[in-house]
């Protein structure tokens, strides 16, 4: 071993707390850009391959009843390269041991094999065989949650019937991979499930003999998707067509499609921060250990190292301690992403989902940060090459003194002297000082973007299930009924009050943009379904007009007094100019308001209600629950309170989970850099502190001298680190808002003073540790070495 290779060995033992506390900081680095891109990675490559191995269409539409012999026309569609005609209905589930209703969608199969398009993955049993009405293949999610298995039975009432099910195998399917029920906003796969039929069975249930009323297709490569939709548009207006959508409108594929955002926006906004201050300690460390070895330094250039072997010196130490922090982040980050991708298993419904270790994401995680190390570490570096040996032999030339109070009135003691020398190192150093208080302000920032999640989903919660949707529970009409079905449902068990409403699927077009949505008609006096305005206070629906969602006039490009068009998709397609009377706000869906007597006069066809809105005496749950088991136009029943349940618990697991992660990175980012800063002034000024003591001072003075230096640093950062937590919580929530919901942007003071103090105590323990060495200083030995 050559002497600068075990002066280096030397320098790692020596300084190990320091280049641990750095690989620390780096690794958490190399951990969230392995998290971030190889979770990335691991389900959208899975998704892609479930997608093309089981054909997952790319365009949709729905339609009243169409005839099979659409076939060959639906083919013949310059376009497209296969299409599965189906049948699609939503039906009511009595599922044993369960008191509430579950929903469930029956989706039937062809006569012989799979289908064309949206193959099934079959995980156990077989599908089933036509002639046999009552056998069915049962989603996966929803079959773990009831138990299951082949041979299984439960009941379901299908067009007012109740049937008793046998099922015969257990599926997957690239339709169904986030199963997501109606009403709901995160999976519930005990109360919503999704099973396949023969297409006889479903045709005899239904009355659709040779017919279908849904569509999966899948379109060649290179061909117009529009022109497409626009000619299958045509071909099934006639039979209640509703409008062909493509595949990133699919409430499955949206889902996916918005985790995968979230993903892409964490990986462009943390692991950047852990860079940055990984940098800096690098160009701190380095910095001041060239300023500690001048003499050594410049005695090696003397006795005849060249300057590029000294700076190798120093490099080679950078590429120890990068190596080290890169180690320990592959570790953590192959183990964090195996149990982030098992978080994701529980919510996605894929045959597999393995978290992927492709060499390249660790080359490039590994790379990124060592770049990051040279890019913190080449300046100080520099200055070993620039640095003349005569030079290097003599102490550095003393910093301009400034006077700090020299105007103070004597007699008047402001400040201790002690104090003030705090206080003289910071104005000495503002370069450095402003840079160690920014590095710590980033953990402050990550605690808050960690934490806000909580207080935007709190409020949510609170919006949407206590001022918005303020019912019980929402009961679906399987078709759209007379005002009688809204007595019938008052006289259902513990149904305290009840309020009608109208859905109806529309295409609105405002010049060359349209967007395919529902209008929803409700009471002048409607308490239990709220609209809200841009302040989110109740507004009635107006007599007259449209009441657009926010987002929805701005992907319309419509304003207050525009005249929209409204093409009626789920009746006769007629078009219709209604004015937007108002612009309403929503955190969830892309939907239009209007008074439900208005609606009426819009269809024309006279007082019509698609389902009620009811409140409840829970006493009486049980029975109202038993009673919609038997009520056969009920379609389904979207229930309220076990909805916002199921979303509070579902969003806090996931939301503590992160938490946790990045409440650890954010404690290792303050402790590191306070630490080093901490351990490198001490080294520094290790004489000056000295004398001190023995002019008398004691330990706790003496300490004092160093930590009200790191005091005002750290107390300094805490501002700093709430407003970047506050833009980059801002980043997130624009990064991952889509049509289906928004999160509202909302950060509690609480917040802001629980990261801080997260940060406060790890800056506190890291200093007591130095401070320990403080108070174990060598009196003798650092006083006797030479200035």
């Amino acid at each position: 071993m050559s002497m600068l290779n075990r002066k280096l060995y030397r320098d790692v033992i020596r300084l190990w707390a320091q280049v641990l506390a750095v690989a620390l900081v780096m690794a958490c680095g190399v951990t969230t850009i392995i998290i971030a891109v190889g979770s990335y990675r691991s389900l959208e490559e899975t998704r892609r391959v479930f997608y093309d191995r089981y054909r997952f269409a790319n365009l949709f539409v729905e339609a009243n009843r169409a005839p099979l012999h659409l076939r060959d026309r639906v083919l013949a569609i310059n376009g497209i390269g296969s299409a599965e005609l189906r049948i699609v209905e939503y039906v009511l589930l009595d599922m044993e041991g369960m008191a509430e209703p579950a929903t469930g969608v029956a989706v039937s199969l062809p006569e012989h094999g799979q289908p064309a398009v949206n193959r099934l993955y079959i995980r156990s049993g077989r599908l089933p065989e036509p002639g046999r009405p009552q056998e069915v293949a049962v989603l996966e999610s929803f079959a773990k949650a009831h138990r299951l298995t082949e041979g299984s039975r439960f009941s379901a009432i299908m067009n007012g019937r109740k049937q008793e099910l046998t099922v015969t195998g257990i599926v997957l399917s690239p339709e169904y991979i986030y199963t997501i029920g109606p009403g709901d906003m995160v999976p519930d796969p005990r109360r919503f499930g999704v099973f396949y039929m023969s297409r006889d069975a479903l045709e005899g249930i239904f009355d659709m003999d040779d017919a279908f009323n849904n569509a999966a297709l899948t379109t060649l490569r290179g061909a117009n998707l529009e022109d497409v939709r626009a000619k299958l548009d045509d071909l099934l207006d006639r039979y209640g067509g509703r409008g062909a959508f493509p595949r990133k409108d699919q409430i499955s594929h949206t889902f996916i499609e918005n985790e995968l955002d979230q993903l892409r926006a964490m990986a462009a906004i943390i692991p950047p921060i852990f860079l940055f201050v990984s940098a800096f300690l690098f160009n701190m460390i380095l910095t001041r250990l060239i300023a500690l070895e001048r003499e050594q330094i410049g005695l090696l250039k003397a006795l005849g190292y060249r300057e590029t072997e000294v700076a190798w010196h120093y490099l080679k130490l950078t590429i120890v301690i990068a190596l080290i922090g890169v180690t320990i982040g592959f570790a953590a980050g192959n183990w964090t992403g195996r149990g982030l991708t098992q978080l994701y298993a529980r919510f996605f419904s894929f045959p597999f989902l393995i978290f992927r270790e492709s060499p390249d994401l660790y080359l490039i995680s590994g790379g990124v940060c060592i770049v990051a190390a040279f890019a913190g570490a080449i300046r100080a570096i520099w200055s070993v090459i620039t640095l003349p040996a005569a030079v290097a032999m003599q102490p550095p030339a003393p910093l301009r003194f400034r006077s700090l109070f020299s105007r103070r009135p004597r007699g008047v003691p402001l400040v201790s002297q002690l104090t003030i020398m705090a206080f003289r190192q910071i104005v000495r150093t503002p370069f450095r000082a402003f840079l160690t208080s920014l590095g710590s302000s980033f953990s402050v920032a990550l605690l808050v973007v960690s934490m806000f999640s909580s207080d935007s989903v709190e409020y949510m919660v609170n919006e949407i299930f206590f001022r918005m949707e303020r019912q019980d529970a929402s009961l679906f009409f399987d078709h759209d009924r007379s005002v009688a079905a809204l007595d019938a449902v008052r006289h259902l068990p513990g149904v305290m009050r009840a309020e009608p409403f109208r859905a109806l699927a529309v295409k609105l077009r405002n010049g060359s943009r349209e967007k395919d949505l529902t209008i929803f008609g409700i009471g002048e006096d409607a308490d239990l379904g709220r609209i809200m305005d841009a302040n989110m206070q109740p507004i009635s629906p107006p007599a007259h007009g449209l009441l657009l969602i926010g987002r929805v006039a701005d992907m319309l490009g419509a304003r207050v007094g525009d005249l929209v068009e409204v093409e009626l998709v789920e009746k006769d397609h007629r078009r219709i100019m209604v004015p937007v009377t108002g612009i309403a706000q929503s955190l969830v869906g892309t939907d239009a308001y209007m008074r439900i007597d208005a609606l009426d006069r819009l269809i024309g066809d006279g007082r019509r209600i698609t389902g009620v809105r009811v409140s409840l005496d829970m006493a009486q749950k049980e029975a109202l629950y038993a009673e919609l088991k038997e009520t056969p136009a009920i379609a389904f029943a979207m229930l309220i309170g076990l909805s916002r349940d199921r979303f509070r618990a579902t969003v806090e697991q996931n939301i503590s989970t992160m938490q946790v992660v990045y409440t650890t990175l954010a404690v290792i980012v303050a402790f590191g850099l306070v630490y080093n800063s901490a351990r490198i002034q001490l080294s520094e000024r290790a004489r000056e502190l000295a004398s001190l003591r023995v002019l008398g001072f004691t330990p706790a003075e003496v300490s004092g001298v160093l930590l009200t230096e790191l005091a005002v640093v750290v107390l300094a950062a805490q501002p700093l680190g709430w407003l970047l937590g506050y833009l980059f919580s801002k980043l997130v929530v624009e990064g991952i808002s889509s049509d289906l919901f928004r999160i509202p942007f909302v950060i509690n003071s609480s917040t802001f003073a629980i990261a801080s103090l997260v940060v406060l105590g790890a800056s506190l323990v890291s200093a007591l540790i130095v401070r320990r060495r403080i108070d174990a200083l060598d009196l003798v030995g650092v006083l006797k070495a030479r200035e």
